[in-house]
């Protein structure tokens, strides 16, 4: 980027109007002098990294990338406190933030490559880098457990970003209770920028403990009443500048808590990887069709102040860049016309980045070499097609679904006599576990695809004595939200189902059986009979995605959904997924009615 000298910049300001011609928030009475601004602060954002570190993947290599992610990010950090905009006033302050919105790693094939390494995690180097002011955590972010949080945080050695979340408590975990003992970890902060205080406040969707896996951190659901308590002490150290960084899964839901705050002037949202752009905004190809609605959204909050809501898609895809006018009472009284997403490019694009070289050599470079290694591993070949695309593995049977459950029966079974457990019956997969949202081509099948398609801490384990009436719950939490395409959707082995979509929520299953025929479920009715022994994810098994099994005793059997199927393409398979054991579209063994 060119660098103008102060000089030049001092000439050209002098020449432009001085008038507000970015999006007034609160529109003045005609007699009134328009409000005078005492910081345009530039708010850089981004959330939901997610381990996307190469690039957005296949067909989409010349975009994303979190090398050159860090370069744009920085050219836009210094276009934010240098750079002549036609809306400037004289005297006005200029000042940039950089923040995360959470989600800020995932399992997957790259992560793993970080775990195998250690800490630092090569998403912990890249964020180090980029350089963050605060850090929201979102709900994958505890997928490993809070000791892996711990270590990701303790990665950080340019930086010492603030971790923040005001509805989450960690004094039950000692490793995360730390970081805050030493003023890393916090609901708040507060952040001088060009002599002026912003007050920063966290918050974590509480429904934490049941898509992830927290363990002991105290989750407050009332997340209005948390974060308000945080801007009210913010209030109270005279800080007037208040920006919500929330991971709440989803724009709607942030737009919805502005309506019980009273304080906040900025909420940057996570979690739901929603596309906000304005006209003449350039996207990544494809992303046109996907716009949820302007940048920023405006959201009104207890007393009928409008808000600015900004979120962008996850991935290093893009960053989101809002500019705001603030007065000497710290009120948002316009938003600059250059505020919109800016998309990380590379390729013969016309705003192409290069990749920073530090970041290309200390977390790009190593990944790719590993991957290449993994690609290169066979372990089977198929003769077709699996499915394993998000909105499929969540609604409906697929034959990626099929394989993958019957890798978690066939595992168990071969375990079960060591760990002094009964032979399972059945098993059951959540299609949420199940991630690399793509069709696998019938061909190789490599060690890296098992870990895209499964790539979570998720231990195999056997659930013994389950009856036949909490075995009918269990079905019903599986399809009570397919409409919602929810990852709490089942895809099984040793038995089927039928289910009926015009039945309301928690009574539509109307049959099962197993595979030898033996009736559990007829006309919507238990069949009495012998209790199930159910093989499935320890996730599942602790309660998440909702499934009424938390309390039930568990044994885990010590080896990951992945390695189970690994072993099972191998040893199971001998080598090869055949077109009639694994049709596409499934077998049948879940029916759906309506």
């Amino acid at each position: 980027m060119r660098r103008r000298s102060a000089l030049s910049v001092l000439l050209v300001t002098m020449l432009l109007a001085t008038t507000l011609v970015g999006m007034p928030i609160q529109a003045s009475a005609n007699s009134r002098p328009e409000p005078k601004v005492a910081l345009w602060l530039t708010i850089l954002h981004n959330s939901d990294g997610e381990s996307q570190l190469i690039d957005l993947g296949t067909g989409r290599e010349d975009f994303g990338g979190v090398a050159r992610f860090k370069t744009l990010a920085d050219e836009l950090k210094w276009d934010a406190t240098h750079s002549v905009r036609p809306y400037d006033q004289l005297g006005a302050k200029r000042g940039v933030l950089m923040v995360s919105s959470g989600d800020n790693f995932l399992a997957g094939p790259e992560f793993n490559v970080s775990l195998d390494k250690g800490v630092p995690f090569y998403d912990t180097i890249a964020m180090d880098w980029i350089g963050y002011d605060a850090v929201g955590i979102g709900n994958h972010d505890f997928d490993f457990g809070p000791d892996v949080l711990a270590d990701f945080i303790s990665g950080f050695s340019k930086t010492r970003p603030m971790y923040l979340s005001a509805n989450l408590g960690f004094e039950a975990e000692p490793a995360l209770q730390a970081f805050v003992d030493s003023g890393q970890l916090a609901k708040s902060t507060v952040i001088k920028e060009r002599g002026e205080f912003i007050g920063i406040v966290g918050a974590t969707t509480p429904a934490l403990a049941y898509i992830s896996s927290p363990r002991n951190v105290e989750i407050m659901d009332d997340v209005a009443a948390a974060v308000q308590a945080e801007v009210d002490k913010l209030e109270c150290m005279k800080i007037n500048k208040i920006v919500l960084i929330s991971h709440l899964q989803s724009v709607e839901e942030d737009l919805s808590l502005i309506g019980e705050l009273d304080g906040v002037d900025v909420v940057v949202g996570g979690g739901g990887d929603e596309m906000l752009a304005n006209d003449g905004d350039l996207l990544i190809p494809g992303d046109e069709g996907l716009i949820y609605g302007s940048y920023p959204l405006m959201g009104s909050d207890l007393d009928g102040t409008q808000v600015p809501v900004v979120t962008t898609p996850g991935g290093y895809a893009y960053i989101g860049r809002l500019s705001v006018a603030f007065d000497r009472c710290g009120n948002v009284i316009a938003t600059g016309s250059n505020s919109g997403p800016v998309r990380v490019a590379g390729g013969d694009n016309p705003d192409a980045v290069s990749p920073d070289p530090m970041v290309q050599k200390l977390v790009v470079d190593p990944i790719v070499d590993e991957l290449s290694d993994m690609a290169a591993n066979v372990i089977a070949t198929s003769e077709v097609d699996l499915d394993g695309v998000k909105s499929h593995v969540r609604t409906v049977e697929t034959n990626e679904g099929d394989l993958v459950a019957d890798s978690l029966l066939w595992k168990s079974t071969l375990l079960a006599p060591i760990y002094g457990m009964p032979v399972p019956d059945i098993a059951i997969q959540n299609g949420g576990s199940i991630r690399n949202d793509s069709i696998i081509p019938a061909g190789p099948v490599t060690e890296l695809d098992t870990f895209s398609m499964l790539p979570f801490p998720n231990f195999v384990c056997i659930v013994p004595n389950i009856p036949r009436t909490q075995f009918k719950d269990i079905l019903e939490n599986a399809v009570s939200r397919v409409e919602f395409v929810d990852g709490r959707f089942a895809q099984i082995s040793g038995f089927k189902f039928t289910y009926d979509m015009a039945l309301p929520a928690g009574s539509r299953v109307v049959s099962a059986e197993l595979d030898d025929g033996t009736p559990l479920i007829a006309g919507g009715a238990v069949v009495p009979g012998a209790d199930l022994h159910i093989a499935t994810l320890d996730f599942l098994a602790k309660g998440g995605d909702q499934y009424p099994l938390a309390g039930a005793p568990f044994t885990t059997l010590g080896t990951t959904y992945q390695q189970a199927l690994e072993d099972y393409l191998i040893d199971g398979l001998g080598g090869a997924v055949t077109s009639a054991e694994y049709p596409e579209g499934g077998e049948g063994r879940v029916t759906r009615l309506n």
